[in-house]
């Protein structure tokens, strides 16, 4: 049985809020960190992550859910956030993994989440198991390109017409100048963070990675972006599983919504590593 529990663990800059899910007494212990996704989408996928934390501690896994700095319920502004600040957290997020479970260790991202997790997933040093990522951000220049559109669809919303373009919000962050979007005050230098990543390129220092991802499609399939950034990390000799299943996009659904068909893949991808 899953006992959930609250805490803060503390950052070099606040204190971070989690929530840990520990496996029933006697149940195998391997651990698991959950990197959230971007803004909105975190909100949006709460219930997901929560529910796929505790499916996994029925399974035996310790899971560690963190609010990264500036998000959620963790200390920071999120103006100031960075992914450097964004990657340390998970850092000592593993740290305090690696202190209360003696198995085997892996990250677990959703979005713009899979992608940091596997940039921190790069590091050799950090003994990892395996990367589980659910819907990764492949390109981070069209991933931002799409965010900014949210405050041109906004713009249109209240005056009927958008006033910028995305050439112009990016040319704005290019300046320095911070930009409101949905509600997020978008740092200019963590936008540019963003801009450059391209996952095919963060290659992670695991045994194995495992990648999947909803769709709408008749015959579910990974995204052909996926797909080139997979075939990239196999052709350094790294052992990939994927799976795609038929579902809603819950991350960005405008009621919440649930992908039992998702929640059971993982844990059937995942059980090939018992």
């Amino acid at each position: 049985m899953d006992v959930s529990s609250a805490f803060f663990l503390p950052a070099g800059s606040g204190d971070r809020f989690c929530i840990f899910h520990e496996p029933a007494a006697g149940a195998t212990r391997r651990g698991i960190v959950f990197a959230h996704p971007f803004c909105e989408e975190m909100n949006k996928s709460r219930r997901m992550a929560a529910l796929q934390s505790r499916r996994l501690a029925g399974r035996g896994y310790a899971v560690l859910q963190i609010d990264l700095f500036g998000c959620g319920d963790s200390s920071g502004d999120f103006a100031e956030a960075s992914w450097e600040i964004w990657r340390q957290d998970l850092r000592i997020a593993l740290d305090w993994m690696k202190s209360r479970v003696d198995g085997p260790l892996g990250l677990w991202g959703l979005r713009l989440g899979a992608t940091l997790a596997a940039d921190v997933a790069r590091a050799p040093g950090l003994n990892l198991d395996w990367l589980l990522l659910w819907q990764p951000v492949c390109n981070g220049e069209q991933y931002l390109t799409q965010f900014l559109r949210l405050r041109l669809a906004a713009e249109m919303l209240a005056d009927g017409a958008a006033q910028t373009g995305v050439r112009e919000l990016r040319e704005t962050l290019r300046r320095g100048v911070p930009l409101e979007v949905a509600g997020y005050e978008l740092n200019p230098r963590l936008t540019a963070e963003i801009d450059a990543l391209n996952l095919a390129a963060l290659v992670p220092a695991v045994k194995r990675a495992h990648c999947l991802e909803v769709t709408a499609a008749a015959e579910p399939k990974l995204s052909p972006a996926s797909q080139r950034a997979l075939e990239a990390w196999r052709s350094r000799g790294l052992n990939t599983r994927t799976t795609a299943v038929g579902g809603d996009p819950f991350w960005s659904t405008i009621e919440i919504t649930e992908c039992e068909a998702l929640l059971a893949a993982t844990e059937s991808s995942l059980s090939h590593d018992s």
